[in-house]
């Protein structure tokens, strides 16, 4: 039981550490497209407009593989999740003894 919480500790920081790259990437990728936009003369808001346009679909192909691990990890949380409510209804319905 407690291999499966260290586990589970990983888990959970190695999604955290992706989600938080993944969203410093966007963003510094955002911040580089505004300020290449202002270099031509465009105002800001418009270039963080534009820049939000422009790098929502080529944040996906840049950085698809941190998106795809990010979109793993959420899946792997979730099932674990899942798995461990439904083990916890069994034992409340009086289905499934607890394992001790």
């Amino acid at each position: 039981m407690l291999e499966q919480q260290e586990d589970q500790v990983t888990a959970g920081s190695t999604l955290a550490r992706d989600v938080a790259l993944y969203t410093v990437a966007r963003l510094a990728m955002l911040v580089a497209a505004t300020g290449a936009l202002m270099l031509f003369g465009v105002p800001l808001l418009v270039a963080a407009a534009v820049a939000v346009v422009l790098v929502m679909p080529l944040s996906m192909l840049v950085f698809g593989t941190l998106r795809r691990r990010v979109a793993v990890g959420m899946a792997e949380r979730a099932a674990e999740r899942r798995a461990r409510r439904e083990e916890l209804r069994a034992q409340l319905r009086g289905d499934r003894e607890d394992e001790q």
